[in-house]
Parts: structure tokens; C-alpha cells; sequence
């Protein structure tokens, strides 16, 4: 069972006069109020500083620290600052309201009082600020929600780039292929399906881009089925060809004979392979080896890596590269937005997995991840372990 305490209000009252404390105390105890006395204002601080309550009734004339001192710590803490302070004071002068009010104080109850005004005193307070709580939640909502919106849109954009790329390449090389040609061409059939499989995850993008709030942290629910990795690679290797060619690079399949399938999202695994396949061209320069390689490992996992012999990646950068927003600088190609590996991490994650950067010595960089494997999923027998394309 919960606890019956925790949803009533909790109110310090501070006044260093013993009977003033105990006659509002019995009053707002019988109301349902969690009453908290202190008889002083270094008293009243402590306890504020262990457990903040809901709002303050506080006294003015008391001795060492009086009730305008403590207000204006109280407001001067921004731990502390969004707790109402209620004034109730003998001092009935224009002059000590006015100074209440310009120390932070929400109201000002003069003594004598009556207890009905304290209590809808009171009660208006805690109203005011429960909306004033409820507006800030709704406040970061949205603003959570147009940041995720524009981090996808973002994702979205620079997504759509690298399929439209590949397909215009292999469009010129044809054209370049066979100059001359008139109105009928004849394609192999080979180049048809790379064509429609890149206009076919264009398509996705375009439709993903209105489905943002997948794109929420712990929301993207991935469509898991059993992959291949070889034949999955061996269709990326066919359709990234042109613009390997294009960059003097070459990508290297190396995967053990045995392999269990993968049990993950096959465009969203596409993303994350060709983010990184597209990151390594883009802060590299010519000529450059990429190597893409898996092993199965305990608790049903694959661990995959893409290592390419560049440059690598600066310690300060590594830390925090799959972070939202970080870059580095491109040898080839425009500066990104610095969403690519960020994206990477948000579809593993989805995924059950993890991802990280392996620390090296030798020039170059890799980057690993895992993935979970498909329980009813084949073990695929690979007769050649190394294929390479460049």
C-alpha cells in the first residue's frame, strides 16, 4: 500500500512565540495539513534545506534571523525560491506589507487573525501553485517534443541523402557506360532491383517522417525479423559500389563460416550500417580499406563491427561521439549535422544492443555494436569468409 502521507500538503510554520505555533498547528492539523514548526529562522532553514515543504507561514519579529532575512534567502536559492511564503505578523503597517511582498512573499495575514482566512489564504496558494507546477511540466513537454521533432526532421534529411546519392551513381555510370543511346535502353535486370530497393527505402524515410514520435527516446519499436548478414551486406556492398568506386575505397566482408541470423529491423539495421559505412568515406581520405565483420557471442548476440584505416578518432571526440550534435571535421564532402551515430545508438538501443568505439593504437577507427540473434533463425554457413569490392 502507498503511503497515506504522501499526497497532503506539508506547511513549516516559523515563529518563535511557543503558543503562536501550537494554536495554528491545531488548526491546519485539523484541516489535513502535514504541519513542521521551527522556533527560529536558522531553525526553519535547516529543516528547509532536509525537506522543503509545500509553502512557509512565517513571522516577522524574531530574533537573530527575522522573517523578511529568511524570505530573502529562501528566494535567493533557486532550490528554495518557488516556495510560497505567507507573512503573519503583528505588524500591521503599510510600510512592513510593503516590504513583505518586495522580499518575495505571496501574502500577508496580520495578527489578530481568523482562521477561516488563513485557511483560504492558504488553500489559494497551493493553487497557484500547483498550476504554476503543471505549466512548467506541460512547458518541457512540448519543449521535449519540438526537439525531438526537429532532431528527426534532421535525421530524416540527412537519411534521405545517401539513398538518393547511391541511385544517381548508378544511373551516371550507366549513362557513362553507354553513350549515346536513344530512347530505348536496355538495363540489366540486376541494376533495376539496386534502383527500386533504393527507391523503396526512400520511400520509408519519407514515410517515417510523419511518424515522429517514433523517433522518441524508448518510442522507436523496431520490426524485428530474421536477417541474414551475409546476403544483407552482400546487397549493401552491390548498391554502395559506385560510390566506393567513386572514393577509391574498398569494402571488405569479413565474417566467420558460421553465423547465426540476426533478429533486428532490416531498414533500420540498413541506416545503421550505412551511417557508418558513410561517416568512414566522408572523414577520410582516398584510397581507403573498410572492413565489416561479425562474430556470435554468448546470450544470444552478434557483435558487428566496421573498422576502416583512416585517420581514427580524436580521444576528446570518441567520449562522446554517438552523442546528439557531435562532429568532426570531413576530409571530403560538407560538414553534417551530427546526427548520423546519434542515430545509430537510438536504433541499437531499440534494439536490445549496445555501441561503441573500440580503442586502438594503430591508424584507423572502428566502431561495434550488437545485435540479438533470432531464436528460430538458420545458422548460415558462409563458403567464403572474405569478399571483398572496391
Amino acid at each position: 500500500m502507498g503511503n497515506p502521507d504522501a499526497t497532503r500538503k506539508q506547511l513549516l510554520i516559523v515563529d518563535d512565540t511557543p503558543d503562536n505555533l501550537r494554536l495554528l498547528a491545531a488548526l491546519l492539523a485539523d484541516k489535513g495539513y502535514l504541519i513542521r514548526k521551527a522556533l527560529s529562522g536558522a531553525i526553519a532553514l535547516k529543516s528547509i534545506d532536509q525537506a522543503p515543504p509545500d509553502l512557509i507561514l512565517l513571522d516577522i519579529n524574531m530574533p537573530d534571523l527575522n522573517g523578511y532575512e529568511l524570505c530573502e534567502q529562501l528566494k535567493a536559492n533557486p532550490k528554495t525560491q518557488e516556495i510560497p511564503v505567507i507573512f503573519i505578523s503583528a505588524l500591521d503597517d503599510v510600510l512592513d506589507k510593503v516590504r513583505a511582498f518586495r522580499v518575495g512573499g505571496s501574502d500577508y495575514i496580520a495578527k489578530p487573525f481568523q482562521g477561516e482566512e488563513v485557511i483560504a489564504r492558504i488553500e489559494h496558494q497551493l493553487t497557484i501553485q500547483s498550476q504554476k507546477q503543471q505549466l512548467q511540466a506541460e512547458i518541457q513537454e512540448r519543449q521535449r517534443a519540438e526537439q525531438s521533432l526537429q532532431v528527426y526532421l534532421h535525421v530524416v534529411s540527412h537519411d534521405l541523402r545517401n539513398p538518393v546519392l547511391g541511385m544517381s551513381m548508378i544511373l551516371k555510370n550507366f549513362l557513362k557506360s553507354a553513350p549515346g543511346l536513344e530512347a530505348a535502353v536496355a538495363i540489366p535486370s540486376s541494376i533495376l532491383e539496386r534502383m527500386a530497393q533504393s527507391c523503396d527505402r526512400q520511400l520509408a524515410l519519407i514515410n517515417s517522417l510523419v511518424e515522429t514520435q517514433q523517433f522518441e527516446v524508448g518510442a522507436m519499436v523496431p520490426q524485428k525479423q530474421p536477417l541474414i548478414l551475409a546476403d544483407f551486406l552482400h546487397n549493401f556492398q552491390a548498391e554502395w559500389e559506385p560510390l566506393l568506386a567513386q572514393h577509391q575505397a574498398q569494402l571488405t566482408i569479413d565474417l566467420p563460416p558460421h553465423l547465426p541470423a540476426l533478429w533486428a529491423d532490416h531498414n533500420l539495421f540498413w541506416r545503421v550500417v550505412e551511417n557508418l559505412v558513410a561517416n568512414a568515406l566522408k572523414y577520410n581520405a582516398a584510397p581507403l580499406t573498410i572492413t565489416i565483420g561479425a562474430q556470435a557471442e554468448a546470450n544470444h548476440q552478434v557483435r558487428c563491427w566496421i573498422q576502416d584505416n583512416g585517420i581514427g578518432i580524436p580521444p576528446g571526440l570518441a567520449e562522446k561521439l554517438f552523442e546528439r550534435y557531435q562532429r568532426g571535421e570531413p576530409a571530403q564532402g560538407t560538414l553534417g549535422l551530427g546526427l548520423g551515430l546519434y542515430l545509430c545508438r537510438q536504433i541499437i538501443e531499440a534494439h536490445g544492443g549496445q555501441i561503441g568505439v573500440l580503442a586502438q593504437t594503430e591508424p584507423g577507427a572502428t566502431i561495434w555494436f550488437t545485435l540479438p540473434c533470432s531464436q528460430d533463425g538458420p545458422l548460415v554457413e558462409m563458403p567464403e569468409a572474405v569478399n571483398s569490392l572496391g
